[in-house]
């Protein structure tokens, strides 16, 4: 069926109010989830070895936190099945709802969990059952509100609208680690690491009350409605069969070559995020003996950078394409991972922002097109599923063991070499799967709906 015989083809653009306000729910329960889960890798580098694994040295204990900090990850592709599926079979908004409640309350959660001084081994073990609530969470949140944006949207504009969920990351990370850095400043080492460190975690149930309000608010995505009436009419013709299988079992059969791709394009992005936000704090304060503060305010101005970039970066793939800005952010990730740790040796806190800011631009032009991109790869029943597995599944193979990694490869080698190999290989990998990927720019999404979904079109589609 051709696009013009799509209902979607032809429907006009959605009011500028109403996208305007679907943009800002999705990017305020984006920013506090993220806030949530930025806040554990940041306080697991600097205070969580000390409270929780008090009897290893610094650098171990730092390793045992991250290995808690890397298990949240490995909940993520169960929560991005568990989601996909009734996100694909009941609507987006309504999983929403749920895991930004779940985010909240397992966040809450571990600002009242005791340290090991108090119960013992049982402090680490409820920390780490609370992280694989918040990957949980997180594994369905991703994907359901980059696609409540951009469902929302036209084709003409998708990449810039469907950044902005993009950005509640750095919006989050901005907020956590600024809790973070406000909290150290005001209170002696001592009654940080004793109970401050508690403050941020607490503040999430306000925060969440805050989003839950606003996200409520908002309408269902009109391209789901229009698909999920569609099937509801095959299924009283009984000819429901595509439609009734289960989503995972959809992608796998249909998409199972645009999973693929997610996954290389998300490892550069994934893994260096990580190394330039989280384990940085390691390097500075572990290994070089900066000041705490110092390594947590050069985090803090690039996020701020990078907020600002995101959109900016989104609009450009809008006018040059997906492929285009996500490969010059991979290439220049890869090529800087070299420069990034030869500045910060420097102790110099100019060399220290430099390094970050610009290690976040290349990530920038990553992350932006990443949701339009993912987006535009699946059929609208099978959208939340396709997008939340390739993205989520990448995560433990990338995200969750990046400052694990590199504290190791730090530790081994003493030295940051093998930690810039590591990025670098990582860049390889995102440039040869968007090398292999079709471009999408300016698809419209009824389309992938109005195709039929078989084998040989999945593999026409993948020529285009």
């Amino acid at each position: 069926m051709s696009s013009s015989a799509s209902p979607s083809a032809t429907a006009p653009p959605p009011a500028p109010a109403r996208l305007r306000r679907v943009v800002a729910a999705s990017l305020i329960g984006t920013t506090i989830e993220w806030y949530d889960y930025f806040l554990y890798g940041s306080a697991a580098a600097l205070v969580f070895g000390d409270v929780f694994f008090p009897e290893s040295d610094p650098l171990t204990g730092t390793l045992l936190s991250f290995l808690t900090y890397a298990i949240g990850f490995a909940a993520r592709p169960l929560g991005a099945l568990v989601f996909g599926h009734y996100g694909d079979r009941v609507g987006r908004k309504k999983l929403l709802v749920i895991s930004l409640l779940m985010m909240g309350c397992a966040t809450t959660l571990i600002g009242c969990v005791p340290g090991y001084a108090t119960i013992g081994v049982a402090a680490p073990l409820l920390l780490t059952a609370l992280r694989l609530l918040q990957g949980f969470a997180l594994g369905g949140e991703w994907g359901g509100a980059v696609l409540l944006v951009s469902e929302h949207g036209d084709a003409r504009r998708r990449g810039f609208w469907a950044s902005w969920p993009q950005s509640g990351a750095p919006a989050g990370n901005l907020i956590a680690v600024g809790v973070l850095s406000l909290t150290t400043t005001l209170l002696s080492e001592s009654a940080f690491e004793s109970w401050g460190w508690r403050i941020p975690f607490l503040l999430s149930a306000v925060l969440v009350l805050v989003g839950l309000w606003i996200r409520i608010s908002v309408d269902e995505s009109p391209v789901f409605q229009e698909a999920l009436a569609k099937a509801e009419a095959r299924k009283a013709e009984q000819r429901a069969e595509e439609e009734e299988q289960p989503p995972i079992l959809a992608v796998l059969r249909h998409h199972w070559r645009d999973v693929l791709v997610a996954m290389g394009a998300r490892m550069a992005e994934n893994i260096s995020y990580y190394v330039i936000t989280t384990f940085v704090l390691v390097y500075c304060v572990d290994h070089l003996d900066m000041e705490e503060q110092t390594a947590l305010n050069a985090v803090l101005i690039g996020s701020a950078v990078q907020f600002c970039l995101i959109p900016a970066f989104g609009a450009l793939s809008d006018r040059l394409g997906r492929k285009p800005v996500y490969l010059a952010g991979a290439i220049g990730t890869g090529v800087w991972a070299w420069l990034f740790f030869t500045l910060i040796d420097t102790e110099s806190f100019p060399a220290l922002v430099l390094a970050v800011t610009v290690g976040l631009v290349f990530h920038s032009a990553m992350y932006a097109p990443q949701a339009a991109f993912f987006s535009e790869l699946f059929a609208t029943r099978m959208r939340y599923s396709g997008a939340s597995i390739g993205a989520q599944f990448a995560s433990v193979a990338a995200g969750a063991p990046a400052p694990l990694i590199a504290t190791a490869l730090l530790q081994s080698s003493g030295g940051s070499s093998l930690i810039s190999l590591y990025v670098t290989a990582a860049a390889v990998v995102t440039v040869l799967a968007l090398l292999a990927a079709r471009e999408t720019r300016g698809r419209n999404l009824g389309e992938l709906d109005a195709e039929p979904s078989t084998p040989e079109s999945a593999v026409a589609r993948a020529g285009r």
